[in-house]
Order: structure tokens, then C-alpha cells, then sequence
């Protein structure tokens, strides 16, 4: 359809502009920008190279993010308390993958992590659940990555050295043993720094 527009003592024709629709997806929902709606990537980085790395993204303009703990080194004569990286070797950066130059082209940056060729986005409630740890300012330290139903073992206490399976009941972290041959089980209450990985601690037996 064309509109009639009169100019002068002239009638003039102009196309209709075709309206674009409001969620077509070119456009970011209100009150967000398009990288905000980027995924999250893990970086891996040079050895003590997270906090210099995440300061150069963000004088690029960009999402990053090394959490960090304060920790206890020993040298040769005494204990120093450092800030030190709560995930060793790696950054959080949020781009769009198809710009990822500007990542990689950042002194200390190793690689964008990947499996199969493919980038690994990180879901964005992980990275939620991390944000908000670092902003309740509560004590925080790495720790081995348990899931439920891992083999863990016991690292302290009268059951230490018991091996079992990792499950939650009602907020509570439980160890079950059992006997395979009768399909019959029993679960023990456990504090969450009773339990390491089972191949970390027969490692270090």
C-alpha cells in the first residue's frame, strides 16, 4: 500500500514503511543491551594470570568475572595470607562468540574453553549462583566438585576412609553403603567437609 501526500500543488507517492514487530529478535528486551544477553564462556588463562586478564576484558568493555578467597601460603619461614583465585586458571567473560578476537587477542588468555569444537556456554544460573556467593562478602574456598550420586569418600572423622555414594535428603548430605549382591543399603549423615572425590583421596593415600 502507498500513502498520497500533497506538495504544493502536487500529489506525491510514498511506499507505507513496513513496521517491524516488537520481539522479532534483533531487538533486546527493555531495559537490556545485547551483550547482556550473551552467554557466558569459561577462559582459560596463563598460570596467576586471572586478575590481570579479567581487568583487561573489562577495560575492553566486557562482563568478566575471577572470584577470588584469601588463603594461607607457607614459604620457607613463616605463613602469608594472599588473595588467591577460587578457580585457578580461568575467567568468566560474557561476549558474543563471533567477536571472540577481542578475547583472545588479551595478553594472558590461553583459549575459550570447548567440547567437541564447540564452545561451552555456561548456563547463566551457575554463574547467578556464583555472583551472588562473591556479593554476600561470606567466606568462601574452592572445593572439589561432588555431585549427587558421585563415589565419595570420607576424609575425617571415625568414618574416614569409608567409601559410598553422595545423595541429599531433606538439605541433608548423606552417605550411602551398601551390599550390591543383596541390593540393600544404608545412608549416614555427613557435614559437607567430611567428603572428598574417592580418586583424590585414594590419590593421595
Amino acid at each position: 500500500m502507498r500513502r498520497i501526500r500533497r506538495t504544493g500543488h502536487k500529489l506525491t507517492y510514498e511506499p507505507r514503511r513496513k513496521e517491524t514487530p516488537a520481539g522479532d529478535g534483533k531487538t533486546p528486551p527493555m531495559g537490556l543491551t545485547m551483550r547482556e544477553l550473551c552467554p557466558w564462556y569459561a577462559i582459560t588463562v596463563k598460570h596467576q594470570h586471572e586478575q590481570s586478564v579479567r581487568s583487561l576484558l573489562e577495560s575492553k568493555g566486557l562482563e568478566a568475572m575471577a572470584p577470588t578467597y584469601r588463603g594461607c601460603r607457607r614459604w620457607s619461614d613463616r605463613l602469608k595470607e594472599l588473595e588467591l583465585p577460587i578457580f585457578g586458571g580461568y575467567v568468566f567473560c560474557r561476549f558474543p562468540y563471533p567477536e571472540r578476537i577481542q578475547v583472545l587477542d588479551t595478553p594472558g588468555v590461553v583459549k575459550v574453553v570447548s567440547f567437541g569444537g564447540k564452545p561451552a556456554e555456561i548456563p547463566d544460573a551457575e554463574i547467578a549462583a556464583i555472583q551472588t556467593v562473591i556479593m554476600s562478602r561470606l567466606p568462601a574456598r574452592p572445593w572439589p566438585y561432588l555431585k549427587l550420586g558421585d563415589r565419595v569418600c570420607i576424609a575425617r572423622g571415625p568414618l574416614r576412609g569409608l567409601e559410598g555414594t553422595l545423595l541429599r535428603e531433606k538439605d541433608r548430605l548423606h552417605l550411602v553403603v551398601g551390599v550390591e549382591l543383596l541390593q540393600r543399603a544404608m545412608a549416614v549423615e555427613l557435614e559437607v567437609d567430611m567428603v572428598e572425590p574417592a580418586r583424590v583421596l585414594r590419590a593421595a593415600v
